[in-house]
């Protein structure tokens, strides 16, 4: 048992493989000092890293059930005080960083110090097999316990709306800008002054929605229509500048349901846009309505989705940890055949 054990990281959205590290941690030593990256080490990686101090906090409640045989620090370098800790005699890690253990004893022994055991952690998995980590939560692919955010069900059948789902969609998911509705530039003028700068693709849902982007300069990433505003052909559909689009995806997703057809034309059009940041166009053969619900569960967070609100204005919701959450609650909802 050590006395005195180290552990480091930016421990961004504190998930279950941190909670498995620092539980083997303390379960080697009697105190293990935890150093988390400080604010000025982690800006230039990723914008959407919570600051430090709601790092902190999430850490401590995350692990408020356990031993509290631990401090925590700023970690202002790659290093910490390991180099010239005089009472640690272990350091936790993962494989990925365990060269830069290495690199920490070597600066040790050259300055006369004992080296510190390296301690190896296993990293957890996700259901798909893959470690999780917080860079995939950012970018939307699992939750905190490495788990999807679309239900598994939804992958092999079609989802249809019940009356309990339907009652809770009829308030708006998300912030309503109001506008007219015969001049919907009002309502879109007003969304571009808000999302100027955002942390990943702008989702339009709804052909109103999608070409009154598109005449305010800033067509979306993403955007999906279906020919209809009002659930009636809509003449003005021609305007919209297909061509402007990388990828043009149809799919078949009747009104009050949600296909599998759907489904996969979002996951393309999320994967390019991540992989290749191409715009793609989802033209659906039915109706686009529901398709925030499976939107939100796919995108990464920081996304902005958009969509109309018949006679009111435009829905303008940012996708977070909350909105996959709810969105994964309320397909859990669906009758599925």
């Amino acid at each position: 048992m050590h006395r005195v054990g180290l552990v480091g990281g930016t421990f961004d959205r504190f998930h279950s493989g941190h909670r498995l590290l620092i539980e083997q941690a303390l379960s080697k030593c009697q105190l293990l000092e935890i150093w988390i990256s400080s604010d000025e080490m982690i800006k230039s990686k990723d914008s959407r890293i919570k600051s430090w101090d709601d790092r902190k906090e999430e850490l401590l409640t995350a692990l408020s059930d356990i031993s509290s045989d631990f401090s925590t620090h700023v970690l202002s370098d790659n290093f910490g005080p390991a180099p010239f800790h005089n009472e640690a005699s272990a350091i936790f890690c993962t494989l990925e960083t365990y060269e830069q253990c290495e690199e920490i004893n070597r600066i040790r022994e050259g300055d006369g110090l004992s080296p510190l055991e390296v301690i190896v952690v296993r990293r957890s998995m996700a259901w798909d097999g893959k470690p999780i980590s917080s860079s995939r939560i950012r970018s939307g692919e699992i939750d905190r316990e490495g788990q999807p955010w679309i239900p598994e069900i939804l992958r092999e059948n079609n989802a249809y709306l019940t009356p309990e789902v339907e009652s809770q969609l009829k308030k708006p998911f998300g912030v309503l800008i109001e506008g007219p509705e015969e001049n919907p530039s009002v309502a879109i003028n007003e969304v571009v002054s808000l999302i100027s700068e955002i942390e990943g693709p702008l989702i339009a849902v709804g052909d109103v929605t999608v070409l009154s982007l598109q005449n305010e300069g800033r067509t979306a990433d993403i955007c999906l229509i279906d020919g209809q505003t009002k659930r009636e052909k809509w003449p003005k559909v021609g305007e919209i500048d297909q061509d402007i689009f990388h990828n043009i995806i149809d799919c078949t997703s009747p009104a009050g349901s949600l296909t599998k057809s759907l489904l996969e034309a979002c996951e393309k059009s999320v994967s390019s846009w991540s992989k290749m940041g191409e715009r793609t166009l989802v033209r659906v053969n039915g109706e686009e309505d529901l398709a925030p619900l499976i939107l939100h569960p796919l995108l990464p967070i920081g996304s902005v989705v958009l969509y109309g609100q018949p006679g009111k204005g435009v829905v303008l919701r940012r996708c977070n940890e909350e909105s996959k959450q709810r969105c994964r609650d309320l397909l859990r909802r669906f009758s599925f055949n």
